[in-house]
């Protein structure tokens, strides 16, 4: 075995064959001279075999991987080719993309390592500034995603997330079936879903929506039934549910203020046990706030009032889930406490929709458990200054498109 034959087994290099090598900078770096191995002068365009037009003189540099400390880069002088279809082109080169400075296996490599940590540490893996690094990322994740539209989708969520100080929002958009993002656009309100539903979607794929969950925001609703009108709108019930606690803790504090310094003890570390779920307290906690019913009825009214809310979540029947909430509305009334009043008339705005939930128990929590991964991705570069940098690590990690998939498996080996 020949030393050119030797360091393309211990490489793993494929679909290239090297004539010639030769170590640089003292021994840093790797310098191969290479050529297409049985693949040679194909179009770019149709993969067609074609006749030389012209051999250039001058050698293209590619980097690849750097190996055991050793920095790799390819030499070639691609050939111009006369395609009968697409005329004179430079040839097809099978390690790299098209204008490309670096392989398929270091782009590979890249977009692996930037999913699971900062592009500081990935630079520092792979010996090469982060500047650069950072430059590369954005330029694979733009190509790949060139041209890329989105499909089959059925379900559909909607979110907005913040990516910057100074209240500054996004809009995300989810495949709740895939569970993975489709689209991110700046701001959050009505134009901000119009555009996604004008751009990103066609008029075939708007009707083809069957399902679409969201939270009580006027834009959302209104927007999806614009534009989606077969789609069967599910309120989430996460900000239902938070709403309601919400009415409840309100109760506890107004208690809280005009009760005396003596008296607030009876009540003192409501605030969490009064939102726990029933399926999650003890007897103990259930005995206690038992024993409000004479030390306070105002907060025990508003307790007992949302623990029955919980049964409408177990309903199987929408028109028996439609008469409990009725008739769960009409005792919230008759309570007389203002922040439950306030949540009936919530329910009423947004009755049908949450009755749909009956049909299919569709919510948001795909959407919550990407939303906690995109902040995760948010926190490990403390910030992003614009969006498109941050919606290119979304991409990345949670899109509709595996970016890493991409490149051909053949060249992401060592």
């Amino acid at each position: 075995m020949n030393n050119a034959k030797l360091l393309s087994t211990l490489l793993h290099l494929k679909e290239l064959k090297i004539t010639g090598f030769e170590f640089r900078n003292r021994g840093k770096e790797l310098h191969l001279a290479v050529k297409p191995y049985k693949n040679g002068c194909r179009c770019p365009h149709c993969q067609r075999r074609c006749r030389i037009a012209r051999q250039s003189s001058q050698c293209r540099l590619w980097d690849d991987l750097t190996v055991l400390g050793v920095r790799i880069v390819f030499h070639y002088a691609p050939k111009e080719i006369d395609c009968p279809t697409h005329g004179r082109v430079q040839e097809q080169i099978p390690w790299a993309a098209p204008y490309s400075r670096v392989s398929h296996r270091l782009e590979f490599r890249i977009c692996a390592l930037c999913q699971i940590m900062t592009q500081k540490a990935a630079a520092a893996i792979l010996k090469m500034p982060t500047s650069t690094l950072s430059d590369l990322l954005h330029r694979i994740i733009t190509r790949v995603r060139e041209g890329h539209s989105i499909r089959a989708l059925v379900t559909l969520g909607v979110d907005e997330i913040s990516y910057c100080k100074g209240r500054k929002f996004a809009t995300v958009v989810y495949d709740l079936d895939r569970a993975h993002v489709v689209w991110v656009g700046q701001g959050k309100g009505r134009e901000s879903i119009d555009r996604f539903f004008r751009e990103a979607l066609s008029q075939g794929q708007r009707k083809r929506i069957q399902w679409a969950s969201c939270d009580m925001s006027r834009a959302y609703i209104e927007a999806i039934k614009e534009h989606c009108p077969n789609a069967t709108l599910v309120l989430d019930r996460f900000h239902i549910v938070k709403a309601l606690n919400g009415a409840v803790d309100e109760v506890r504090k107004q208690e809280w203020r005009e009760l005396g310094a003596d008296e607030r003890k009876a009540i003192k570390g409501l605030r969490w046990l009064l939102g726990m779920h029933s399926r999650n307290r003890t007897k103990a906690h259930t005995r206690f706030l038992n024993r409000l019913r004479n030390s306070n009825r105002r907060i025990h009214r508003a307790w007992v009032l949302k623990d029955e809310f919980e049964h409408f979540w177990n309903y199987r029947y929408a028109g028996a889930a439609r008469r409990f909430l009725k008739r769960w509305m009409t005792a919230a009334l008759k309570s007389r406490i203002p922040s439950m009043r306030a949540f009936v008339g919530t329910l009423r705005t947004h009755l049908d929709n949450i009755i749909t939930f009956i049909k299919r128990p569709l919510t948001n929590a795909v959407g919550e458990g990407i939303n906690r991964i995109i902040k995760i991705v948010k926190n490990r570069a403390s910030g992003f200054r614009n969006l498109d940098s941050f919606t290119d690590l979304i991409f990345l990690t949670v899109g509709d498109l595996d970016i890493p998939a991409q490149i051909p498996s053949r060249l992401r080996t060592l």
